[in-house]
């Protein structure tokens, strides 16, 4: 089982996150979250969004620590990637 965190580099609601993702499987991200204690309305289409002060508590759990490039690439190439729709403006997009 090899779950992901990328640095608290995401600005948000006052604080920093982190996103957490598996490159296994959705049923391996939400066991993880489930046993971090991470809410279910963290999750968001194919991530765990996390606190900055939550970070070492999923490293020390077993997250592996990437950088935020490593993390897209990885949930990519596990067909696990589920990009926001981009919004179809006048006809382009």
């Amino acid at each position: 089982m090899t779950v992901y965190i990328d640095p608290p580099n995401w600005p948000g609601h006052g604080r920093m996150w982190s996103h957490l993702v598996s490159d296994v499987s959705f049923d391996e991200l939400h066991d993880f979250a489930s046993r971090l204690g991470a809410p279910a309305r963290a999750f968001e289409r194919d991530h765990y969004d996390i606190p900055s002060h939550r970070y070492e508590e999923a490293v020390a759990a077993g997250a592996v620590e990437v950088g935020s490039k490593e993390l897209v690439r990885r949930l990519t190439e596990a067909g696990l990637r589920r990009p926001k729709h981009r919004r179809v403006q006048d006809g382009v997009g």
